[in-house]
């Protein structure tokens, strides 16, 4: 059994062991509360159309959301009425969860050293999707990758968003922090 009272992620140890020191050398900050960190990870599953012609897809969707995170997503709902898309005010639209603390980094690692090795023809990650902040947008086609969904119990197979919100002021300090967790970017 896991004793949750001594234990640390293996990220943040390898963050506040040797990554720290690192970029505080590589970018020359003269206090270690400029280092760059981690702040949180958005994930968000959108079902689209698919919610709209039945509503119990957003309910399976945050089901899938809640075994990846390990913590319970939300419904998200739709904010305003689009009869083009036959979408009602407050209709449930996806499902999304934030995780912080110690779920973020296990969630990062367990993105990097199980779920993006198993994308199909995987080539590494866009080193461009930084919004000039700090933070770090990406896609999965997919969310079956992760190991905490069984494939045959799936009804649909969702894309996801995953937003890494760093506290860098530049994209430059975020790829730096996020190569050094070993980030498989492909430029």
């Amino acid at each position: 059994m896991l004793d949750t009272a001594n234990y640390t992620p293996r990220l943040k140890a390898q963050y506040r062991e040797s990554i720290r020191a690192a970029l505080k050398e590589e970018f020359g900050y003269k206090n270690d509360m400029m280092i760059p960190k981690l702040e949180k990870i958005v994930l968000n599953i959108g079902c689209g159309a698919e919610a709209v012609r039945d509503s119990k897809k957003a309910k399976s969707a945050q089901q899938d959301l809640t075994a990846i995170a390990g913590q319970q997503a939300i419904v998200t709902r739709a904010k305003k009425s689009i009869a083009g898309f036959r979408v009602r005010e407050d209709m449930p639209m996806g499902a999304k969860v934030t995780l912080r603390g110690d779920r973020m980094y296990e969630f990062l690692d367990r993105l990097i050293t199980v779920a993006m090795p198993r994308i199909r023809d995987f080539r590494g990650v866009s080193g461009k999707s930084f919004d000039g902040r700090g933070n770090y947008a990406m896609g999965l086609k997919e969310h079956i990758v992760f190991p905490e969904i069984e494939y045959d119990k799936v009804d649909e197979v969702w894309g996801m968003d995953i937003v890494i919100a760093t506290t860098a002021n530049t994209d430059a300090e975020a790829k730096a922090l996020l190569k050094a967790f070993n980030m498989p970017f492909n430029s």
